[in-house]
């Protein structure tokens, strides 16, 4: 190998080390790549060198493909400023250096030790990030799972939005034909917008599934070779490959259908054509924001407890403590009023709260809750909470009335058909308010009642 020198070794076409020589009847060597890359840029099957004819298919130069192997890996193993055999490992540079390098001035009063000492600890390293990127492998997986739910969740709620659309329209007149095509054209576009959101998500964690998994093989296949220098010439390289940022793992509040916004009072966005059959309902419930255990009437104004949990995504807006639901429409001014059939309901509390309360766990009537609770066995059962703005009524009714006066600073609570005030809670309200709904009853729902324009 001493009197082979890289020109003896490179490609007359390429001028790199020969990657799979072949051999031309003419005797002229060449890459099999660059060979088959100028026959089919020439459309002659000629020497490149001497453009003598050859074989179509010619055959594998192997004494000289081991000769360009035996260059390749001797070079590694050697310092390319002094051709000398890298034995020495400098601590300061953290690099492969040859006994010359050692002495040199670049290297005055750097640390070294041999390879093989320092190979171990360096290996160990590698396996230790190895396994932490499996860790965030695993993870990355789950989350992944997630996502993949939430998109199934979004088709459900535009397959079952559309079908009520569908059947709200058809009690209109022939002429609303176009209205409601505008409000599934509507619905199309969030579904495909929304749709695109979570897809791009999906992509990004299939991206960070497969990048963690070609960096893994690779720290795999470098823990198993034997090449020392190999190793440790790219062992910082592939560390810094390692450093992989994770994707973001929480689902986005709004990224889930606002089915609200296409049947909140559908046919009231419609009174100037259809009066004579309008009615309009004060509030109307976000599915978004229900319990898994609850479950909504189709137009959203009624809501009733189920002993089995729907397998809906956790997203942020979502309860998950207690068995509440949220009003989709929030208030941070003016008067606004509307009454709830309570009838035969034996567990139930109604109210508003502020629209940054907290939803998950156990502390959402902690704090900024005004509300009114009845319970059947309120006396064989602890009261709920320790809040002073959760009252609780000891008289059964049919029709709990919710009155709100923000600029006011009171929500008041009353009975409507004997016309009784129930209680009335005074504060400065400086944020949004949402109408919440919390049913605790298996048999009897809680349903808002609509009213007469």
């Amino acid at each position: 190998m001493a009197s082979l020198s890289v020109e003896d070794l490179s490609c007359p076409v390429c001028c790199d080390i020969y990657k799979d020589p072949v051999l031309l009847s003419c005797s002229h060597s060449l890459c099999k790549e660059c060979l088959q890359q100028f026959w089919k840029t020439k459309r002659t099957q000629e020497c490149p060198i001497c453009r003598i004819s050859s074989k179509y298919e010619p055959p594998c130069n192997l004494a000289l493909r081991n000769l360009c192997d035996l260059f390749v890996k001797e070079r590694k193993d050697f310092c390319v400023l002094h051709r000398e055999k890298l034995k020495l490992f400098c601590l300061d540079d953290k690099q492969p250096v040859c006994l010359v390098c050692r002495d040199s001035e670049k290297h005055t009063n750097h640390k070294f030790k041999p390879i093989c000492e320092v190979l171990p600890s360096y290996k160990e390293k590698l396996n230790t990030t190895l396994k932490s990127l499996q860790e965030k492998l695993k993870h990355t997986e789950i989350i992944k799972e997630k996502f993949d739910k939430a998109v199934e969740h979004i088709k459900t709620q535009v397959e079952h939005t559309e079908h009520q659309i569908k059947e709200q329209f058809k009690k209109l007149h022939e002429f609303l034909r176009d209205e409601e095509e505008a409000t599934i054209t509507s619905l199309r576009e969030e579904e495909e917008q929304k749709s695109q959101m979570m897809k791009k998500k999906l992509e990004e964690m299939n991206t960070h599934i497969s990048a963690l998994s070609h960096t893994m093989k690779h720290m795999e296949e470098m823990m198993k070779s034997n090449d020392d220098v190999s190793f440790l010439k790219n062992f910082n390289v592939t560390m810094e490959r390692a450093q992989i940022s994770q994707p973001d793992s929480q689902m986005t509040s709004g990224a889930l259908i606002h089915v609200p916004h296409y049947l909140d009072n559908l046919t009231f966005r419609v009174w100037k054509k259809m009066q004579d059959i309008v009615h309009k309902t004060p509030v109307i419930l976000d599915p978004n924001t229900a319990n898994p255990r609850l479950i909504l009437s189709d137009d959203l104004t009624s809501v009733r407890y189920s002993e089995n949990i729907q397998p809906f995504p956790g997203n942020p807006e979502r309860f998950d403590g207690y068995p509440c639901v949220l009003g989709s429409e929030g208030f941070n001014s003016g008067t606004h009023c509307w009454d709830v059939d309570v009838k035969d309901n034996e567990d139930w509390i109604i109210g508003v709260t502020t629209a940054s309360n907290q939803r998950k766990g156990r502390d959402f009537f902690n704090t900024d809750v005004w509300s009114v609770w009845y319970e059947e066995d309120y006396f064989f059962s602890q009261p709920l909470g320790t809040s002073s703005t959760v009252f609780h009524v000891t008289q059964k009714l049919e029709r709990l009335r919710v009155h709100l006066d923000y600029d006011g600073g009171n929500v008041s609570f009353s009975d409507p058909v004997t016309n009784t005030h129930l209680h009335t809670f005074t504060h400065t309200f400086t944020h949004t308010l949402l109408p919440f709904f919390y049913n605790n009853d298996i048999i009897f729902p809680l349903r808002i009642l609509p009213v007469k324009l």
